[in-house]
C-alpha cells in the first residue's frame, strides 16, 4: 500500500492530475459511475472489520455495532441509492423554448455534467460515513474527488487512506491525511466543488479560503438543534426517544438534542421519565462496553467545562446515572436544568454526553427563543397538537425537522440532508445530491429560420418597431 499524500505540495500536485484527467475524459458514462461507486462499496465491504476496530481503538471504545450501522452501513446505504438511481438523475431535462421561436422548431433543454474535482473533508464522530455518504452524491453525477479524513481520529485516517490506495484510481478518488495545517491547506486549493462536515466556527474559515478560488461549497455544520415538548406530549415517549439519541455515540452527533423545552407542569415528570429510560439503555458508564467514550481529552473537559460553567451559575444538574468518573472517557450523562441565559452551555454546541432542558410556559415563547439563535441543523417536535405542530414548523427554520422522534430525517436516503443559516448550506443524499454535486447546464437548439428581419426585430428599425415593443408592456 502507497502512503497518501501527506504535503501541501503533494496535494497540488494530485488535485492537478485529477483535474487533467477530468477534462480528458469528457463525458462520464452511467456505467462509469456506477463502476466507481461499486469499487467503493465493495472497499467497504471487504475492511468493514478492520475499519471498525480502527475507530474503536481511536474512540477508545465504541461499540462495533454502532460504528457498522452508523458508518458502515449509512454510507453504504448512500451509496447503493446513488448507484441505482443515477441513470435516471443524468437524463437530460426538456425546458421550453419562448414564442416565437416554439413554433418555429427551437428546442431548449438542461444537462447534467459533473463539476470536476470534489474535495470532501469528513469528521471524527461519523469518519466514514461523512467521507463516502457525500462521496457517494459526487460520484453520481460524474466527478472525481479527493477525501480529508479528520486527523483526530489518526489510525482510521491512516487505514481509509491506504486502503484508498490499493482499490481505487487517485486519478478517480484519492485520499491526503495531515494535521490542522493541511486541511487549512487544503481548503485553499482550486477545487471544483468542497464538502466539509464539522463547527460552524471552522466552517466560516473554510468558506473565506474557498471564496480566494471562487469554489463552490456545501458546508455541514451543527447548531442547538432544539427539542419541542407540548403539552399534548407522550412525555414517555418523548424520553425513551431523548435518551436514545443522548446515548448513541456519547451524544456525539450533529444532529443530537441540545436544547428540550418542557412546558414548565411537567419538568418533573419528564426528568422522571429521562432518567428511567436512560438507565435503562445504560444502567453503569464506567468500563460499560456498551457507552461510547468521548473522542478523546481535550474534548471531555470542553463538555465538562460547559457543564461545571453552569452548575456554578445555580444551574441544577442531574446525572444519569449517578455520577461516576473512570479513566476511560465514558460519561455519564448531565442534564443541566434552566440554566441562566448567560451560560456557557446555551452559547455553544454541547457534542457530548450533555444536555439542557428549559422550562416554558407558551409555545410562543419557545418559538422566540429559537429564532433568537442561529439557525440549527434540526429541530424536533413531539405531541398531537396539529395546529400548535404547524405554528412551530411555520414560524421557525431549521436544516431538517422529525416530528415525534428524533434524528429520523437524517437517515433518509431520498431527502435532502443539510443545514441553513449558521447550521451550513447545501445538501447530500438522493437527487438533490446528484444536483448540489452537477453542473445545470442549459443548452438552446435555435431553428433553421430566423425571421427576425422580416419581422422588423433588427435595425434598421422601420416606424412600427418601437410601437410594438410598447404594446407588450402590460400587467397580463
Amino acid at each position: 500500500m502507497q502512503p497518501a499524500p501527506s504535503s501541501i505540495q503533494a496535494l497540488g500536485d494530485l488535485l492537478s492530475r485529477q483535474q487533467g484527467a477530468f477534462n480528458k475524459a469528457g463525458a462520464v458514462s452511467a456505467e462509469r459511475r456506477r463502476q466507481r461507486l461499486q469499487q467503493v462499496i465493495d472497499l467497504l465491504v471487504r475492511h468493514h472489520e478492520s475499519l471498525t476496530e480502527a475507530i474503536d481503538q481511536d474512540f477508545g471504545g465504541r461499540p462495533a455495532g454502532f460504528t457498522l450501522m452508523n458508518d458502515i452501513l449509512g454510507a453504504l446505504a448512500s451509496l447503493k441509492h446513488a448507484r441505482d438511481h443515477l441513470q435516471g438523475w443524468m437524463a437530460d431535462e426538456p425546458r421550453p423554448v419562448f414564442a416565437p421561436y416554439d413554433q418555429l422548431g427551437a428546442k431548449a433543454w438542461i444537462r447534467y455534467q459533473p463539476k470536476g474535482s470534489v474535495g470532501i473533508i469528513g469528521t471524527w464522530n461519523a469518519p466514514l460515513y461523512t467521507l463516502f455518504s457525500p462521496l457517494a452524491s459526487a460520484l453520481a453525477a460524474g466527478n472525481r474527488a479527493i477525501l480529508k479524513p479528520s486527523e483526530v481520529l489518526p489510525r482510521t485516517a491512516a487505514l481509509i487512506a491506504a486502503l484508498c490506495a490499493e482499490h481505487l484510481d487517485p486519478l478517480e478518488v484519492a485520499v491526503v491525511t495531515g494535521g490542522a495545517d493541511l486541511a487549512e491547506a487544503f481548503t485553499a486549493q482550486p477545487f471544483d466543488h468542497l464538502v466539509f462536515t464539522g463547527g460552524t466556527a471552522i466552517g466560516r474559515s473554510v468558506m473565506r479560503n474557498a471564496a480566494s478560488n471562487l469554489v463552490p461549497v456545501t458546508l455541514e455544520l451543527g447548531g442547538k438543534s432544539p427539542v419541542v415538548l407540548s403539552r399534548s406530549a407522550d412525555l414517555d415517549k418523548a424520553a425513551f426517544s431523548i435518551a436514545v439519541a443522548k446515548a448513541t455515540n456519547g451524544g456525539q452527533i450533529c444532529i443530537n438534542p441540545d436544547l428540550v423545552y418542557v412546558p414548565r407542569a411537567s419538568l418533573e415528570t419528564f426528568l422522571d421519565a429521562l432518567r428511567s429510560a436512560y438507565c435503562a439503555l445504560n444502567p453503569t458508564v464506567s468500563g460499560n462496553p456498551d457507552v461510547v467514550a468521548v473522542v478523546n481529552a481535550q474534548h471531555l473537559a470542553r463538555v465538562e467545562a460547559l457543564v461545571q460553567d453552569a452548575m456554578e451559575q445555580g444551574a441544577r444538574i442531574e446525572s444519569l446515572p449517578e455520577a461516576s468518573e473512570g479513566e476511560d472517557r465514558r460519561r455519564p450523562l448531565r442534564v443541566v436544568i434552566d440554566p441562566p441565559a448567560h451560560a456557557q452551555i446555551l452559547q455553544d454546541e454541547i457534542f457530548g454526553p450533555a444536555v439542557v432542558v428549559l422550562t416554558y410556559d407558551a409555545v410562543e415563547q419557545v418559538i422566540t427563543q429559537i429564532n433568537a439563535r442561529p439557525r440549527p441543523l434540526a429541530l424536533y417536535y413531539f405531541g398531537d397538537d396539529s395546529q400548535e405542530q404547524q405554528q412551530v414548523l411555520d414560524h421557525t427554520l431549521s436544516g431538517g425537522v422529525t416530528l415525534n422522534e428524533v434524528m429520523l430525517h437524517a437517515a433518509l436516503h431520498d431527502a435532502p440532508f443539510g443545514g441553513v443559516g449558521a447550521s451550513g448550506m447545501g445538501h447530500y443524499h438522493g437527487r438533490e445530491g446528484f444536483l448540489e454535486f452537477s453542473h445545470l447546464r442549459t443548452v438552446c437548439q435555435a431553428p433553421a429560420h430566423d425571421p427576425r428581419r422580416e419581422w422588423g426585430l433588427l435595425p434598421p428599425y422601420g416606424e412600427h418597431y418601437l410601437a410594438a415593443m410598447l404594446a407588450q408592456v402590460t400587467s397580463d
